[in-house]
């Protein structure tokens, strides 16, 4: 049950940072007009598709009556999986980095603690103080004037955040996650065929955006889900919720480097309420259990 520290905060920095890439390289490619949506899309799905299987090939060589048995995914978590994709690179046309990562995971954070409400866990006020606090800063950000998103960029990226939260939700019991991953990956080949048989005569590509596309794909996302899975095994629940809560601000100042963007009054404020929001809604539950086993020990 001891996990090596130092392999799962390597673990769990790269993952971040991959989840931060995924922003950079999308925006840098679709900002900057080196490749379509569509294909940007496409490319990023084959590459992930690629390196996973790649990675299966040669961590299981030598287990390969085991492999047979082990789970695939699923059609459902595929569609997500797909549906993130899509809304993600769409969504970032007109959406700076750190924007489109903060709409993101928002949405990730938010979707899955409705999700716990639905599914009858009652929430604290300090919880509920805290969801009103991110809907807040959602809200403020999107309120007319010069440093505001996009109406299309904020719902496309929106839906792209419900879609990876009902992605990962329906992945909590994986019990083997690079098969899983891979054949989720796999199973977005249909969709993929479709997006490029009605993208095709508005595709636009350069080899600078096959390249970020690439990255984006194998890098990123491929090999960044497959490192995330590593650290999970050495994080609560709790930790794992809350390091994500940096990628927006990474994915911002990654925004200010490669692609020349400024981080605004605006961006800053909003991000505030969101992450601040969403750090009440997952300190406040952790604060709360351990206060209910302290109560019941003393009574012990």
């Amino acid at each position: 049950m001891h996990k090596n520290p130092v392999k799962i905060i390597a673990s769990t920095v790269f993952a971040l940072f991959a989840f931060a890439a995924n922003s950079v390289l999308c925006r840098l490619a679709l900002g900057e007009n080196a490749i379509d949506a569509a294909s940007f899309t496409t490319i990023r799905l084959l590459s992930g598709i690629t390196i996973l299987f790649l990675l299966i090939t040669l961590t299981r060589k030598a287990d390969q009556q085991e492999t047979k048995i082990k789970p695939k995914g699923s059609w459902l978590a595929a569609i997500m999986l797909f549906i993130y994709a899509v809304a993600f690179s769409f969504g970032y046309i007109s959406l700076d980095t750190g924007t489109g990562a903060l709409i993101l995971f928002g949405a990730v954070q938010i979707t899955m603690i409705i999700s716990n409400v639905i599914s009858g866990n009652k929430l604290h006020f300090s919880e509920w103080l805290g969801l009103a606090l991110a809907f807040t800063g959602f809200v403020y950000l999107i309120i007319p004037s010069l440093t505001t998103p996009s109406l299309v960029g904020f719902v496309l990226m929106s839906i792209s955040g419900v879609a990876w939260a009902l992605y990962t939700l329906l992945g909590r019991k994986s019990k083997d996650a690079l098969s899983d991953t891979a054949y989720n990956f796999l199973r977005t080949s249909p969709l993929i065929l479709a997006l490029l048989v009605f993208g095709l005569n508005n595709a636009d590509i350069s080899t600078m955006g096959v390249i970020l596309a690439v990255l984006s794909g194998a890098i990123a996302s491929g090999i960044g889900y497959y490192v995330w899975y590593i650290a999970l095994a050495g994080l609560s629940v709790t930790q794992a919720a809350v390091v994500q809560l940096f990628v927006p601000i990474i994915a911002a100042l990654g925004g200010v480097v490669f692609t020349s963007e400024v981080i605004t009054l605006r961006l800053i404020e909003s991000s505030g309420l969101v992450l601040g929001g969403i750090l009440m809604v997952i300190l406040g539950r952790y604060y709360f259990v351990q206060l209910a086993l302290r109560k019941v020990s003393n009574k012990n």
